[in-house]
């Protein structure tokens, strides 16, 4: 099984110009990749949507906004 990105998500949410909670945010993804989708990080690897929406809130990827979370470009690392 081929293993996506987490760049990939949150490019995904920057082109969707939505606010997400984490539930929904875990939605999209299984929507957008599928519900047996894997994802990897730069530091991490084989985690499933649940666990990277968790990941990439731990690493501050996400910007709180009003109602819910979005995010930035500058918050996908460039390596």
């Amino acid at each position: 099984m081929t293993s996506i990105h987490g760049h990939e998500v949150l490019t995904m949410m920057i082109n969707s110009g939505e606010r997400y909670s984490a539930a929904s945010l875990e939605a999209a993804i299984i929507m957008r990749f599928g519900e047996e989708a894997r994802f990897h990080t730069c530091s991490a690897q084989n985690m499933s949507a649940r666990e990277l929406v968790l990941f990439l809130q731990q690493k501050g990827k996400f910007i709180a906004q009003e109602e819910g979370f979005t995010t930035h470009q500058s918050k996908i690392c460039q390596h």
